[in-house]
């Protein structure tokens, strides 16, 4: 009977303690919320992988996040898309929207630009992608778009950002879905979900104001 009892509560700490790890203390449940913790208590340096893509010269990305001024917001899609990327493009034309009108009258708001990278490198050619930017009606000087074109190195951002992409088989993807926060040093400093698109957009524009470290 003790034995059992010993056992019963040892069990029950060893999964206290599991949970506790898991859950960085039960401050979050779930392997996104966990990801989102770790990146808003350690910011990630973005990695410098080449990229380019219309009205961008091969550089890399780490070059063009981290240029000392702007905030970028930053999503992950491609172009043949025809699930969650389309939501994201809305939430992107919300947002530039937002960002022309917010910088009539601020500063801060000019210096938060938006970046979309393709994660399909090898099909979506700067040319491809600036169709695809001029369908959305994205305004080149707010809103870019990249890609990285070796896979070697896209499997590399993708890994550093934790960016979940899984091929389908059948030339489509399943793929996470968020708003990156980039700060002007080119780090990760904030995931938000896209549906937390006026969240995110504060964030940068706050970052942008110089207030924040």
């Amino acid at each position: 009977m003790f034995r059992t009892a010993l056992l019963s509560a040892l069990l029950a700490v060893a999964a206290y303690a599991c949970s506790t790890w898991l859950t960085h203390d039960f401050q979050v449940w779930t392997a996104e919320g966990a990801r989102r913790l770790e990146v808003a208590l350690q910011p990630v340096a973005t990695p410098a992988v080449p990229i380019d893509g219309p009205g961008l010269s091969t550089q890399p990305l780490s070059t063009l996040l981290a240029d000392g001024q702007s905030v970028t917001l930053v999503d992950f899609v491609y172009t043949r898309c025809t699930a969650v990327c389309l939501t994201l493009g809305s939430v992107y034309q919300q947002m530039q929207a937002a960002l022309q009108e917010a910088g009539k009258t601020d500063a801060a708001a000019r210096r938060v630009k938006l970046l979309s990278i393709s994660f399909d490198g090898a099909h979506d050619t700067p040319k491809i992608m600036q169709a695809y930017a001029a369908r959305l009606g994205a305004d080149p000087a707010l809103w870019r778009f990249a890609r990285v074109p070796d896979a070697k190195q896209t499997r590399r951002l993708l890994a550093d950002f934790q960016v979940v992409v899984v091929p389908d088989g059948r030339g489509d993807f399943e793929h996470n879905a968020a708003l990156l926060v980039i700060d002007q040093r080119g780090r990760l400093v904030r995931i938000f979900d896209y549906a937390e698109q006026q969240l995110a957009l504060d964030y940068a524009r706050y970052l942008a104001s110089g207030v924040a470290p």
